[in-house]
């Protein structure tokens, strides 16, 4: 007796399963993710990008535009319009940099800082939503597994392919 498979059956064992790919399941986990952020922080005018600028500087007041956008891993040339986004807002200001005539530091104002509280709620109640499926600890560890991704860098090269 033969093992014989038809075409059609070793096709269906090649054909690549873009519905358990972990890019595909990244990408509508981020989408979903951000929409719900969205969603909780929209009574305040802001973007996700835009809150997270400000939680860095709530971490760090003072930061230059160059360290936001390492922190926030945002392209150079994308983080100067976020920031004057944000002080056309009212949220940050830039100072000159005491010791490089070149650089701006960013600053929260004083209604940047009251924002914390109210945003900081926004974005656990976002987490709560996002996570709403997991329970403490697979959420913990999904956490886990996405800071080890992050702390990759060679995770954020341009692929040559």
């Amino acid at each position: 007796m033969h093992n014989h498979k038809n075409s059609a059956d070793e096709d269906a064992l090649t054909m690549y399963d873009i519905e358990h790919s972990i890019g595909f399941l990244l990408s509508k986990a981020y989408q979903r993710a951000w929409a719900i952020l969205r969603e909780e922080i929209e009574p305040y005018d802001l973007t996700p990008p835009q809150f997270c600028l400000l939680a860095f500087l709530w971490q760090q007041d003072g930061l230059t535009q160059a360290e936001l956008a390492e922190k926030g891993q945002i392209d150079r040339s994308t983080i100067g319009g976020m920031v004057d986004r944000l002080v056309k807002l009212s949220l940050v200001e830039r100072r000159p940099h005491p010791q490089d005539r070149r650089a701006h530091m960013i600053h929260l104002t004083g209604q940047g800082k009251e924002l914390e509280q109210p945003l900081s709620d926004c974005a656990q109640r976002a987490r709560a939503r996002i996570t709403s499926c997991l329970n403490g600890q697979e959420a913990n560890e999904l956490t886990r597994m996405l800071e080890l991704m992050r702390a990759d860098r060679r995770f954020y090269e341009v692929p040559t392919c």
